[in-house]
């Protein structure tokens, strides 16, 4: 049996299988918790950074500026490491969780804060791009109306953003899709650590007892696989979205 026959038998063991399986797993809660908490913290920050010009408020507005640029323009991995090293963790994550040592559960928290801190920041600037693609009309309509600031946002503007906004925020998610990748440099158990973990055990699956250049290309290429099936269907929901507003004036002109 050749070196690259014995790599591909890797993934006859069901348990390895799984065991990747799972990584894949919490691969798309880390990516779908950092997206929607990027979203919900990103919504306060844009807001604050678009309307508070003035009086007292501004303040609220620096601190939003502060935050954003300092996050969106440094990297992600220093901020991996900084969490790492400095956040706190809950006292849940103390015991064992998701199947999860308590050590890999504090790491998975702390890496995954610092994945929503820098998602927060990109889907802000995201979402302002939105608010500034509402008309200034609709803040008069809402007042007349007689809704108040927190229902002009919530009921109005907000909602009128984030549809001028959905192909971009699924983009976003596709990169923070892959951006947590970056969380195996601190041996978080997702998929590219769990990879990487079978690959230094891959003596003990391949059957030669030995660890060759093929176990590899066959294991990383597989993780590549998954990456791109789970982003490209996502792609694929942004092409649909994109195409179906640009048919909708064509209809409404019908």
């Amino acid at each position: 049996m050749s070196n690259l026959e014995a790599s591909f038998s890797m993934f006859k063991n069901v348990n390895l299988l799984i065991y990747i399986g799972k990584g894949v797993l919490f691969t798309l809660i880390i990516a779908v918790i950092a997206v929607l908490l990027g979203i919900v913290i990103g919504s306060v920050l844009a807001i604050l950074r678009n309307y508070c010009n003035h009086g007292p408020y501004r303040i609220l507005r620096w601190f939003a500026t502060i935050y954003i640029e300092i996050f969106r323009n440094t990297p992600l991995l220093l901020w991996i490491f900084i969490c790492v090293v400095f956040c706190p963790s809950p006292a849940m994550f103390n015991r064992k969780i998701f199947g999860l040592t308590s050590v890999e559960a504090k790491l998975l928290w702390k890496a995954a804060v610092a994945l929503i801190l820098f998602t927060s920041s990109v889907t802000a600037e995201i979402i302002r791009g939105g608010l500034n693609s509402v008309a200034h009309g609709q803040f008069e309509a809402a007042h007349s109306q007689g809704f108040n600031i927190v229902q002009t946002f919530t009921l109005i503007i907000l909602p009128q953003a984030f549809r001028n906004v959905v192909p971009t925020l699924l983009s976003q998610v596709i990169t923070t899709i892959k951006d947590s990748s970056y969380l195996a440099n601190v041996a978080v158990i997702e998929l590219m650590a769990r990879v990487k973990q079978v690959l230094s055990a891959a003596s003990q699956y391949n059957g030669t007892g030995a660890i060759h250049t093929t176990d590899v290309f066959v294991l990383f290429g597989f993780a590549a696989l998954i990456y791109f099936i789970i982003n490209f269907s996502l792609s694929l929901v942004v092409r649909n979205i994109q195409a179906r507003r640009k048919r909708r004036p064509r209809i409404a002109a019908e």
